[in-house]
């Protein structure tokens, strides 16, 4: 039934697209938090209100979310040797993995950040608290339901362009059903992948739920 399946190949192509996933998935929320709390915080009648700085972001973050991401992957390929001196494997994908996805997660969590109470920041500032202290003491705490959230859509998304780059030789899943599922036409690979894909993104979803169900009832 899976007469062209290699087990070996899939192992390694499954670890692949892991390892993309961790990276591009920390450094996607290390940039997306601070990024949506520079768009919270500068908006319209917001604690560090600026307009100009505000409507620069807006438009950098709106121009990477419109591009479709296989386009992002082609036209970052110089930007990426630059950066990590290749654009094949793992470390090739990194790059326009966080690019495609940092402005996106950046978005959610100040649409996170939107939502908290203004109450809660009105009592902050009323004790003398800091834009600092009120960002890291009230804002964030108050929104980590909705940052979580928002980091769990991204992972999945992530999965999905993961599968991407591999038509541009990234490695992992993407690339072994690119190369044999749809360029060989082995439809046993191509669906021993999209099943790990899909088993993948449900465990991503169960995990963030979890952790939205334990910070939501702390």
């Amino acid at each position: 039934m899976f007469a062209n399946v290699n087990w070996l190949e899939v192992g390694k192509a499954g670890i692949d697209t892991l390892l993309m996933l961790a990276g591009s998935l920390t450094l996607t929320v290390a940039i997306g938090i601070p990024l949506g709390v520079l768009l919270f915080l500068s908006g319209k009648g917001r604690l560090a209100a600026n307009p100009v700085v505000n409507s620069i972001l807006s438009f950098i973050v709106n121009v990477l979310r419109s591009l479709p991401f296989i386009i992002l992957l082609i036209v970052m390929l110089p930007l990426t040797m630059l950066m990590v001196g290749t654009s094949l494997g793992v470390l090739g994908a990194i790059p326009p993995l966080v690019v495609g996805t940092a402005p996106f997660y950046a978005r959610l969590v100040e649409n996170a950040l939107r939502e908290v109470d203004h109450g809660v920041v009105e009592a902050t500032q009323a004790m003398g608290g800091s834009t600092f202290q009120i960002v890291t003491r009230a804002l964030l705490p108050e929104a980590l339901p909705g940052i979580i959230a928002g980091a769990t859509v991204s992972a999945i998304a992530l999965v999905g362009y993961t599968a991407m780059a591999g038509v541009v030789g990234a490695g992992g899943l993407g690339d072994l059903a690119v190369r044999f599922g749809y360029q060989r036409f082995q439809t046993d690979v191509m669906f021993v992948t999209v099943v790990l894909l899909l088993i993948l993104v449900q465990i991503l979803q169960m995990l963030g739920d979890w952790l939205v169900a334990k910070v939501s009832h702390r």
